[in-house]
């Protein structure tokens, strides 16, 4: 560990608009205190910023003093990189200023927003940016990486609606990017994650949407499993882009729609919102209620607001988690045959497989366009995500995970993985999940961050 003398961190201290923290000070733990909670690693110290000048001493600091830099959004990435051992970590939860221009429809948000903040503020005029499922998730973090949310087949990615971004460079320099200043950087940004610099600031395109939309939820036995997902892979072939659509394996929630005795309970869903009015989403989930016998049904108008919080609860603060993800073309037999062998194998309910169904808006964005890696061709994004509240079941429950993507790999597209997805970054896989666009990304890295100072991330190395 490289030591740093208080001389030094007083120095930093009188640099900074924002707070500089170190273990035992005030603001140090509740800044260290990341979503993952598998994740023990503690950094040295902690510059909490709030400007971007901040950012950019503490980078001049960082690397004047040897230290190893690590950048916290929303603190909410599986594998935890939000914290350096004995390194700086960049704070950036003081940058979560939300401004809503409605005429443009157009938002901009601080690098440390997170959905929930961003959702309140562009649906207070009935606009949203596709986001994701879980709303205390940092807009950083999955905006970066690409972004999978209800919107996606309306709207597309969160990156695809990213058009514009205030940028830090490790070198010090504060820089717009778009596609009309540093387009190079810019379309590394939709999509490359956080390799090039820190974004302090987004710009988001918005899309009418809300406040009020339908919801369809029906959740089914694991018997019925195998007639659900036969039935859906012709189900959502004819589904319109205006919709939302996503299939999971999970245990049912202890909620009020659900009967006592199944709380708890290993099930499978199929969800199906609707934009619209109730008359049209009735037509759309009129075929499930035709052909299907689901234990609960739940249809209902539903506060965007509130769906992008559904899953939240699945999801709190402090779990041991890890997950893993693979790109299906179809659901094939084979595919379903894996999911239904694999599925019952989970301990704990709160671990969770969301297939995201995608389509629509998602698939016509050039696959050149952005820096995403992802194949817009395919059907569904299947994320197999271990969570436990128990240390001592996370080994078993990573192992289930292990398992189930290993099932499901002869059946995926390509070999390739969504980076938002991944909790272990070895080279071959970021470039594996990369493919063909590895090598653009290594030439914006050696532009912008050729010392690869910004490594804890699903890294790009620099083209040398």
């Amino acid at each position: 560990m490289v030591m740093v003398s208080s001389d030094a961190v007083g120095r930093l201290r009188s640099t900074l608009e924002g707070v500089v923290s170190e273990p035992g000070q005030p603001g140090y733990d509740e800044a260290v205190n990341i979503w993952n909670g598998a994740i023990a690693r503690r950094p040295a110290l902690v510059a909490s910023c709030a400007s971007s000048g901040d950012v950019a001493a503490a980078f001049a600091f960082a690397q004047a003093e040897g230290l190893e830099v690590s950048v916290r959004g929303g603190g909410h990435n599986y594998a935890g990189y939000a914290l350096t051992d004995g390194g700086l970590m960049i704070d950036l939860t003081p940058l979560r200023s939300v401004t809503v221009d409605p005429d443009a429809a157009r938002a901009r948000c601080g690098g440390g927003t997170t959905w929930a903040d961003l959702d309140a503020a562009t649906q207070e005029h009935g606009l949203a940016v596709p986001g994701g499922f879980i709303s205390h998730t940092g807009v950083a973090g999955l905006t970066l990486g690409g972004g999978l949310g209800w919107l996606s087949r309306l709207a597309g990615l969160s990156s695809d609606n990213l058009v514009g971004a205030e940028v830090v460079t490790p070198d010090g320099r504060i820089m717009r990017a778009s596609e009309a200043e540093n387009a190079d950087l810019f379309w590394a940004l939709r999509g490359g994650g956080g390799n090039f610099g820190v974004v302090t600031e987004f710009e988001f395109a918005l899309h009418r949407v809300g406040p009020m939309l339908q919801l369809g939820l029906f959740l089914f036995t694991p018997a019925d499993g195998g007639a659900l997902f036969r039935f859906a892979r012709e189900f959502v072939r004819d589904l319109p882009d205006e919709c939302g659509v996503f299939l999971a394996g999970l245990s049912t929630p202890p909620e009020p729609f659900v009967p006592a005795d199944l709380h708890f309970t290993p099930a499978f869903a199929l969800a199906v919102v609707g934009f619209g009015d109730e008359a049209d989403h009735g037509k759309l989930i009129a075929p499930i209620k035709a052909s299907l016998a689901p234990i609960v049904e739940l249809v209902t108008p539903i506060p965007y607001v509130a769906l992008q919080q559904m899953f939240d609860a699945s999801a709190p603060w402090g779990l041991y988690a890890y997950e893993k993800a693979v790109y299906l073309d179809e659901l094939s037999d084979g595919a379903i045959d894996a999911i239904l062998e694999h599925q019952p194998k989970k301990m704990s309910p709160l671990s969770f497989v969301p297939m995201f169904v995608m389509g629509g808006a998602y698939a016509r964005v050039d696959d050149d366009a952005t820096a995403f890696g992802g194949n817009r061709a395919v059907g569904y994004v299947v994320n197999i995500s271990a969570t436990t509240p128990d240390p001592s079941t996370f080994e078993a429950e990573r192992a289930w995970v292990r398992d189930y993507w290993s099932a499901l790999v002869p059946y995926a597209s390509g070999v390739g993985s969504y980076v938002n997805f991944m909790t272990e970054y070895e080279e071959a896989r970021v470039r594996n999940a990369y493919g063909p666009k590895y090598e653009r990304l290594q030439q914006v890295k050696a532009t912008y961050d050729p010392g690869n100072v910004l490594h804890l991330n699903a890294n790009i190395v620099p083209e040398a």
